[in-house]
């Protein structure tokens, strides 16, 4: 039977990512029913029309833009939110909690809220963001 070797990452720089990750779901959740739309100004071309799948309009670059930025954002959420359900359920409070939540809270109200101490506290969301970075397939930060 063969062991599997753990790797032993930088703390900081997971942390750092993990967070970078977590920050730009919430951006994501915050701007996914963005009100960009294209300029519907009327032009006029001498240009006859061609029959390719080329865009000539900004209109339609614009609606495409959107459609694709959109696009990415939903699949960062479900990535996020995908990871987030395969930590366990102590793990997966601190993270919404502190997080994932609209309103931002501090950690040591949330170890006090459950009952933690604070070394606990810390441990276990080291042990969350190194999972995270894992499930998020983040590149990985050795020492």
């Amino acid at each position: 039977m063969t062991s599997l070797a753990i790797p032993k990452l930088d703390q900081k720089k997971v942390r750092a990512a993990v967070e970078k990750e977590l920050e730009a779901y919430r951006f994501c959740l915050l701007t996914l029913d963005e009100s960009e739309l294209p300029k519907m100004t009327q032009s006029f071309s001498l240009i006859p029309p061609s029959h390719t799948n080329a865009f000539y309009s900004k209109t339609e670059e614009a609606a495409v833009d959107n459609v694709d930025r959109r696009n990415e954002k939903r699949a960062h959420i479900d990535r996020v939110v995908k990871a987030v359900s395969k930590l366990t359920e102590t793990e997966r409070a601190i993270v919404v909690q502190r997080y994932l939540q609209e309103d931002e809270t501090f950690d040591y109200i949330i170890y006090n809220e459950m009952g933690l101490s604070h070394r606990q506290y810390y441990r276990i969301k080291a042990r969350a963001f190194y999972k995270l970075a894992l499930a998020l397939k983040l590149p990985l930060l050795y020492e």
